[in-house]
């Protein structure tokens, strides 16, 4: 079990850090809510050492030493560490997760891009996907159908993301949409990052992602009759609020360079309303058909990797090394040209 001050340390992590997850999760029962803190605190901290650090390819190295130690029983002294290996041995949480966010977490310390609209689902499982799996873990979902349909609301939230964040990535020299997009729209990623502005061309893009989002908000609603009733409407609640991001955006017609679109206090409690009742109707309604669905291609690993009725418990452990061994090199490289800059 998470200890009690570990456990507290997490909530402050989650209510100043993000206001969106931390809205939602009042509505989730104290069996899943407080292990879900935990867990949003732990990735929370790991994207956090990834994203504003500035030795980005040592934070991903020390993250994959902490999560050794946390499955190995004896992890980090620090709060999130601890409470997060308390979840590992109480919910038998598949490290082929948690290994799935550390490798998206890689991928953006190489600064990675991503060429088609399947690579960005790719990058998105990781990041967000992985998460997914491991909160339906946390409810004592192991149904693959239930899985691939959190798995698309993983989805959907990053793309969210990614359209919100475009103009705010281009002035950090990151960028996470679809390269044969630009190419399509004429645009180059150096002019791009040089200039970025709200053309017709980035508002198409924009619009574009956020279309995706949308399906895969939908296709993700059949699941969530699948996890526990008193689960239901804060699950809702989050792919409403995000999805209410979305909805900013389409109100500024697109515009995610001069604009960071979010949702207000009254929006989400009108949010949160709206969720109550679509949880009070998947009690009477019978499962959509489209909880039956296949998942993306892009997440089939991770319902492989959480399903109940999984032969072997499968990894991405290539995928994995094959990063970090690129990040050690980067490492070593920098360390050596440090020296030689010394002498």
């Amino acid at each position: 079990m998470i200890a009690p001050a570990d456990l507290e340390h997490c909530r402050a992590v989650i209510r100043t850090g993000s206001l969106s997850f931390h809205a939602a999760s009042k509505l989730l029962p104290s069996s899943v809510r407080d292990p879900a803190l935990a867990l949003y605190a732990f990735c929370r901290l790991a994207d956090d050492e990834v994203d504003e650090g500035t030795a980005k390819g040592a934070a991903v190295i020390a993250l994959q030493e902490r999560l050794d130690l946390a499955y190995a029983g004896t992890p980090q002294n620090a709060p999130e560490d601890r409470a997060f290996a308390a979840i590992i041995e109480q919910f038998d949480m598949p490290r082929a997760l948690p290994e799935a966010l550390l490798e998206g977490l890689a991928w953006d310390a190489v600064e990675r891009r991503y060429h088609t609209l399947s690579d960005v689902r790719e990058y998105s499982s990781r990041v967000a996907s992985a998460v997914g799996a491991m909160m339906c873990v946390l409810m004592r979902v192991r149904d693959a159908d239930a899985l691939a349909r959190a798995c698309d609301l993983g989805v959907a939230m990053q793309l969210t993301n990614i359209a919100r964040d475009v103009g705010e990535d281009a002035r950090a020299g990151r960028i996470y949409l679809p390269l044969d997009w630009l190419e399509q729209e004429g645009m180059n990623v150096p002019d791009f990052f040089d200039a970025p502005e709200a053309t017709p061309e980035v508002r198409r893009m924009v619009k574009r992602l956020l279309a995706e989002a949308r399906r895969l908000y939908i296709r993700s609603e059949a699941g969530i009759s699948a996890l526990p009733v008193g689960a239901r409407t804060g699950i809702f609640a989050a792919r409403y609020i995000y999805d209410g991001i979305g909805g900013a955006l389409r109100r500024n017609k697109h515009d995610s360079i001069n604009f960071r679109a979010r949702t207000t206090k009254a929006q989400k409690i009108k949010l949160i309303g709206k969720a109550g009742v679509r949880a009070a109707a998947t009690i009477a309604l019978p499962r959509s058909p489209v909880i039956f669905a296949k998942p993306l291609p892009e997440v089939a690993f991770l319902v492989d990797a959480a399903a109940d009725n999984r032969v072997t418990t499968p990894t991405r452990m290539d995928g994995l090394m094959e990063v970090m061994a690129e990040l050690r090199a980067r490492e070593q490289n920098q360390r050596t040209l440090q020296g030689l800059a010394a002498e």
